[in-house]
């Protein structure tokens, strides 16, 4: 790290947890966010502020009007934009030392599964069932962490699924494969309170963050937030033998 470097992240390097050491990792780590809407604007925003080197964003859609209501990484001019478009240029404007790829299009299939290999840690940010499910089995074919937010009305939840350790649950230990509907998480047909999406998202850099550069303990478990009564709750997920995605 050069001079300017140091200054930058010099609030980070400063906790004993993270030290030059971690910051280091950071600058060389590599993360992909899929989905670059209401989760998705958060998470590129602060990993690219707090100085996750390398950033790949993914989303096929474009920037409309309500989103802007949640989805932080865009404004009035991008209206019509690209959404990993938008939010790139949102997070290079915050730190421009940070190398970030646009992705406009939906990964899936080897497509997503090459991505997913290249990376350290994947942020699902996405709101369909379908494109879960999909990232959960890239990451657990690739042996990459990911960390899974989700947000609608006034609830959200956080959960961690790091396959590099044999005893930690999948996707589809905690949502079995065919058990959801697409528009049970969509945000378009249930509606959802603007700041929650922010408060979920920098839950899930956070995990990104700490998996990165190795401060503090991966989290465990589930996690959910009841934004009508402010409050958390936390629930064990074992891994199910027989899970279709990572069971025996």
């Amino acid at each position: 790290m050069n001079d300017a470097a140091l200054l930058r992240y010099s609030r980070q390097i400063m906790l004993e947890s993270i030290d030059v050491e971690g910051q280091e990792r950071l600058l060389a780590g590599h993360a992909l966010v899929v989905g670059a809407g209401g989760l998705g604007s958060p998470v590129a925003l602060y990993l690219a502020a707090a100085g996750m080197g390398r950033l790949t964003l993914a989303d096929d859609d474009t920037v409309e009007l309500s989103n802007l209501q949640r989805q932080i990484a865009h404004g009035m001019a991008d209206i019509g934009r690209p959404k990993a478009e938008s939010a790139r240029d949102a997070s290079l404007a915050l730190n421009p030392d940070c190398d970030i790829v646009a992705l406009p299009r939906r990964l899936s299939g080897e497509d997503l599964r090459t991505v997913v290999s290249q990376v350290d840690v994947v942020l699902d940010c996405t709101d369909r069932f379908s494109s879960r499910y999909a990232v959960n089995e890239a990451c657990r074919h690739a042996g990459v962490p990911l960390v899974s937010g989700a947000a609608i009305r006034f609830s959200g939840q956080l959960a961690v699924f790091d396959p590099r350790d044999p005893q930690a649950p999948c996707y589809g230990c905690l949502y079995p494969p065919g058990e959801g509907g697409d528009d049970e998480l969509r945000c378009a047909e249930n509606g959802v309170v603007a700041p929650l999406v922010g408060l979920i998202g920098s839950f899930q850099a956070l995990e990104a963050l700490k998996l990165v550069s190795g401060a503090g303990s991966v989290h465990q478990g589930l996690s959910t937030f009841d934004g009508l009564t402010g409050q958390w709750r936390h629930f064990k997920v074992p891994r199910d033998p027989e899970c279709p995605v990572c069971g025996a």
